[in-house]
């Protein structure tokens, strides 16, 4: 099993997004980055998150293998719409191996339509207990990060499955996310050259969220990104992320993540946002 010691090992600085004393962020295989944003690895100390520590929505699936001394349980979670609070749950365990996918990124390996489990958490093993035993054992006999990467990226490659996106659902959510959010559906549908409905079926299938709802949950991530940089205020926050108004921003960001823009700058290391995706 691996020891916190491992994370200052690690020497593939290329592939580090960011490293603290307790935990790492790493970019996946280069053939796997189009479905997995990133590995993390977090050794949680008492107090390192407070109870009320909550994921902030972004639409994908989450893979979180838990350990203790004695025993290690896989838990995905379906994409999410809404704050995941996991501080509580997180604090108990001694490692946790984190694999976020990319937006849609989970149904290449499962084929799984993902409207089925969004906001869902469930238990690993029962949705597919070979690859949960493989992890497991994978993370369990590594005895460095290098050595468990290696692994995990192999074991991905291997599960990807021949057949991934319909084209027309791939430039959809591509030009989703280099908008900012701010194509409308009619937009996308005109610009796929695909009708609306069909368009809406296709990212049920392979996302399990709506557009109009992944179109928001991309505007408000962006502006997270922004309210943590000091040199943006509200206002610029809500006019460079396409919203019409300051009420319209605030009513959307408290609708998706359950507080005000401003709450959220107040008491950022109460949550957790992705660094990777968008």
């Amino acid at each position: 099993m691996l020891m916190k010691n491992s994370i200052q090992n690690y020497m593939k600085n290329s592939r580090v997004l960011i490293r603290g004393n307790d935990f790492i962020y790493i970019r996946p295989h280069s053939e796997l980055r189009n479905f997995i944003s990133n590995y993390t690895i977090t050794f949680p100390d008492i107090g390192m998150m407070s109870d009320n520590y909550a994921v902030m929505p972004h639409g994908s699936a989450t893979l979180v293998l838990s350990c203790t001394d004695s025993h290690i349980h896989g838990n995905l979670f379906g994409p999410i719409t809404k704050p995941s609070f996991v501080g509580k749950s997180a604090n108990n365990f001694s490692l946790l191996f984190i694999v976020e996918f990319q937006p849609a990124g989970y149904y290449a390996f499962s084929g799984m339509p993902q409207k089925e489990i969004t906001d869902c958490v469930l238990d690993f093993e029962h949705i597919n207990s070979s690859m949960n035993r493989l992890m497991a054992n994978e993370l369990e006999t590594s005895l460095s990060i290098q050595e468990l990467i290696m692994k995990m990226d192999r074991l991905f490659l291997a599960h990807l499955k021949g057949t991934f996106y319909r084209q027309e659902f791939s430039q959809a959510s591509n030009l989703i996310i280099n908008s900012g959010g701010t194509f409308s559906v009619k937009e996308l549908s005109q610009n796929v050259f695909y009708s609306e409905r069909h368009l809406g079926r296709l990212f049920d299938e392979y996302m399990g969220v709506g557009i109009k709802s992944f179109s928001r949950l991309v505007r408000v991530n962006r502006s997270i990104r922004l309210l943590q940089r000091h040199d943006y205020n509200l206002t610029q926050v809500f006019m460079e992320t396409g919203f019409y108004d300051m009420p319209h921003f605030i009513h959307d960001f408290k609708a998706i993540c359950g507080i005000t823009p401003q709450e959220y700058r107040d008491h950022m290391s109460d949550f957790y946002s992705e660094i990777a995706k968008f």
